[in-house]
């Protein structure tokens, strides 16, 4: 499996994965809705259960993904200012590019 995360998303994320409560803990991305060939993505910090891969990233986040679910293969987090502050996740290897 792979996971792509900017340089923007990754200085939030290991913000908050820096915080002692979250020591413990790592990213997971997840599929909130599917239809067809398109998904809606969230995250959240968990621990890894059976079923998930740790993907180790180049900016230092380890991500689990769920091996079950394909549209979590080639995920891509992005954090924007502008035009709203937020992460956006996409998957451009399913065709997924956020414009919806």
């Amino acid at each position: 499996m792979n996971c792509k995360i900017t340089r923007n998303a990754a200085k939030v994320i290991l913000a908050e994965l820096e915080k002692e409560e979250n020591k413990e803990l790592k990213l997971r991305v997840m599929v909130t809705h599917s239809h067809g060939d398109h998904a809606h993505y969230g995250m959240d910090l968990d621990t890894a259960k059976e079923n998930d891969a740790v993907v180790s990233t180049d900016k230092g986040v380890d991500v689990l993904l769920d091996r079950n679910e394909p549209m979590l293969d080639g995920v891509k987090i992005d954090y924007l200012y502008f035009p709203q502050e937020g992460f956006v996740i996409t998957n451009p290897s399913k065709g997924n590019h956020g414009d919806h």
